[in-house]
């Protein structure tokens, strides 16, 4: 079983019940997320050996945070403490024709002063075979960024493969450095990347072009520009309106740009970490399958099933999104 390493930024999610607006609520439904928190608990879902790796206060709600992982089987021994507090950030779920809102309260978390140096990442990622970070990561401080970069470093040294969801978020990246300066030396050391067009231009100024397939245009460019990258996804989003999207998958690999099948979602629980569950599941296919396409229609099928989901994390089982990807959409009752 390979062991997988996950680093970043865990946060507390407050969404007022029953899709009311922030201004209805008398009180908030509490779940903690972060981008690669929810990787590692997908995989620990699947049966992986998952480690997660992060800073976190000195407090009773972060330790509540760890009581969750524990919960799901996730190695909490990296973990560091210290810091002021643990980020949060206010979910408005919509509805039909309503859009959902995010309003964040993350800065001054503990997780933006972790530095480069403060994590032994020769003894985190002993015995592993997979290291995972997000674009998020290295957008919330300049020292985040300089602890994935290491972090990298040390696990293309170590033999790790190493992927990462590109996860643009235009209200981070407020510490003075472009993006562009931060991700490419970081994204040089990947070999599996989650990307799409709006990050491709934010990043590295990257933009369809000519007269093939956009999705075959910008693989192939990201291919040329860091050539360690042996497989790039790319999800596509179909928003009919918020409670109704189609969803699908490209995945390159070895020169070929091969599709999923197309999921219309209706009736949404919840959209929030299904990048994420797609990132999990392309993980577990890649190491669990010898076949890219069965892999791809694993990942999509488990972020298929993340949107009926409520919370951060995609809490579906290995057989359901077998049974999904196989072609029952049925819904029928387990008994």
């Amino acid at each position: 079983m390979d062991k997988i390493v996950t680093f970043g930024e865990v946060l507390l999610r407050l969404s007022p019940p029953n899709n009311l607006r922030f201004e209805q609520a008398a009180s908030f439904n509490a779940v903690y997320g972060g981008s690669e928190f929810n990787v590692a608990l997908s995989l620990a879902k699947f049966g992986q050996n998952v480690k997660f790796v992060s800073r976190l206060p000195e407090n009773k709600i972060a330790d509540c945070s760890i009581l969750e992982m524990h919960k799901h089987g996730i190695d909490t021994s990296h973990i560091l403490r210290g810091g002021d507090r643990l980020g949060l950030y206010y979910m408005e779920i919509g509805a039909g024709l309503r859009g959902s809102n995010v309003v964040y309260d993350r800065q001054h978390s503990a997780m933006t002063s972790i530095n480069k140096g403060m994590i032994d990442w020769e003894s985190v990622f002993k015995d592993c075979s997979w290291f995972h970070w997000s674009g998020i990561t290295a957008g919330i401080s300049e020292g985040a960024a300089a602890a994935c970069l290491e972090a990298v470093e040390v696990a293309d040294k170590m033999g790790l493969t190493i992927s990462t969801d590109f996860n643009y978020r235009a209200n981070l990246w407020k510490y003075g450095k472009r993006p562009s300066e931060v991700m490419e030396s970081i994204v040089a050391k990947c070999d599996v990347v989650l990307a799409g067009d709006y990050a491709c231009a934010q990043y590295f100024d990257l933009h369809p072009h000519g007269h093939k397939d956009k999705n075959l245009s910008l693989a192939e460019q990201l291919q040329e520009r860091f050539p360690k990258l042996k497989h790039i996804a790319i999800t596509q989003r179909e928003n009919v309106n918020a409670s109704h999207n189609n969803w699908l998958a490209v995945l390159y690999s070895n020169t070929k740009l091969i599709t999923s099948k197309t999921y219309a979602i209706t009736d949404i629980v919840d959209r929030i970490g299904a990048g994420d569950s797609f990132m999990a599941g392309l993980i577990y296919g890649l190491s669990n399958y010898g076949d890219t396409q069965k892999a791809l229609e694993f990942a999509v099928a488990a972020s298929a099933l993340k949107h009926t989901i409520a919370g951060d994390a995609n809490l579906a089982t290995i057989e359901e999104i077998q049974n999904l990807a196989a072609g029952d959409i049925s819904g029928r009752v387990k008994r």
